[in-house]
């Protein structure tokens, strides 16, 4: 073969293998960015633009990573689902996706509550630590594999009030009787003490505390509390809500649609889903403090829990964890977990975030 006919042959084999190239890579690119249209519920109305609005930040970024071809239109509460049948719409796959709260869903399991918020748990920072970087988003999607959910963090609110009274809380026994609108894990601590536990949809709490259905209330902090005019039918605000020191929001998906995506969308679903997460704790120090000086100069009435009522219900927590542990294995895997990872953290923080917390609050910042 000359030189002359064996560069045509190279040439004419590169063009072949180019064209090749071309044509296997085309619909490789297209199969891994397919156009999605999903449907996201909430457990939240709209008012509550930060709960409800982490839900929208987290859609509109993943439409923008994909030039739109994965679009996930999101729904308040009650528009598809009531708020609190979020997760059982996600499991039948009637929606792809839900953005909740898992404490709301302890009738199935208990387990359900303790990724969300549990009492005298860790706060943010420390569940932020314990799921990203001590296996806890691993840990919780065993259990949630059980209901066919697949879960990621999508917002936290910071540790939350104690919540409205029509009625000071002097002592222990002022818990006795007392009809107290609170989710299904704290409502069980504080029924040890005496209260008479009702969840009720965040939309609902109102009147029922207007018309003396029940006799207090808790529902987030100052910005969300004040949007649902909880300050006009009760003055005494009270805190801290130590059932929620750091309410973790979750991203519930469907685990057949989860596990159907491309590792590309993936990957998309779980940086918007981070972006919101941080969007939402960022969003809450910053709207919560002007809300709160705006409820006292209105007449509220700002307390603190006893030192008493604080114990007790840290006991009463205590004897509840006993309880549910030992019967309930996954309560128990995913507890201990917590509780350890919590117990290391808290040796940490009283070094030195607490001491120079401690000194900035004492001094009255007047830096």
């Amino acid at each position: 073969m000359t030189k002359v006919s064996r560069r045509k042959l190279l040439k004419t084999a590169g063009i072949g293998v180019g064209a090749a190239a071309t044509a296997i890579s085309a619909p490789a690119i297209a199969q891994s960015m397919p156009e999605l249209k999903w449907r996201l519920t909430t457990s939240f109305p709209k008012s509550l633009d930060t709960l409800h609005g982490a839900a929208e930040v987290f859609a509109k970024a993943v439409g923008e990573a994909t030039d739109n071809k994965f679009q996930i239109q999101t729904f308040a509460a009650g528009e598809i689902a009531p708020p609190f049948s979020a997760a059982d719409v996600v499991q039948n796959g009637t929606v792809e996706q839900c953005v909740t709260a898992s404490y709301y869903f302890l009738g199935k399991d208990m387990t359900f509550a303790l990724p969300c918020s549990s009492p005298f748990g860790p706060n943010t920072r420390m569940q932020n630590s314990w799921q990203y970087h001590h296996g806890g988003i691993e840990l919780m999607n065993e259990f949630y594999k059980k209901f066919n959910i697949h879960a990621l963090p999508v917002g936290n609110t910071g540790c939350q009030m104690g919540g409205w009274f029509r009625r000071e809380i002097k002592t222990v026994a002022d818990l006795d009787g007392l009809k107290f609108r609170i989710g299904g894990f704290a409502g069980r601590v504080l029924g040890k003490l005496g209260v008479v536990a009702q969840q009720i949809p965040g939309g609902e709490i109102y009147p029922a505390l207007e018309k003396g259905t029940i006799d207090a209330a808790e529902w987030v902090g100052p910005y969300d509390d004040e949007k649902l005019g909880l300050h006009k039918v009760a003055k005494f605000y009270y805190a801290p809500g130590w059932w929620e020191g750091g309410t973790q929001i979750h991203l519930f998906t469907n685990l057949d649609k989860w596990e159907a995506l491309p590792p590309s969308y993936k990957s998309i679903v779980r940086i918007a889903a981070d972006m919101s997460n941080m969007w939402m704790t960022a969003k809450y120090d910053a709207v919560n403090p002007p809300a709160l000086k705006k409820l006292v100069a209105e007449g509220t009435q700002l307390r603190v829990f006893p030192q008493p009522v604080m114990e007790a219900s840290l006991k009463a927590a205590n004897e509840v964890y006993t309880e549910l542990s030992a019967t309930n294995a996954d309560f128990k895997k995913v507890w201990d977990n917590i509780k350890a990872f919590r117990n290391l953290e808290y040796e940490w923080w009283q070094v030195a975030e607490f001491n120079y917390d401690n000194f900035m609050i004492r001094t009255g910042v007047k830096a």
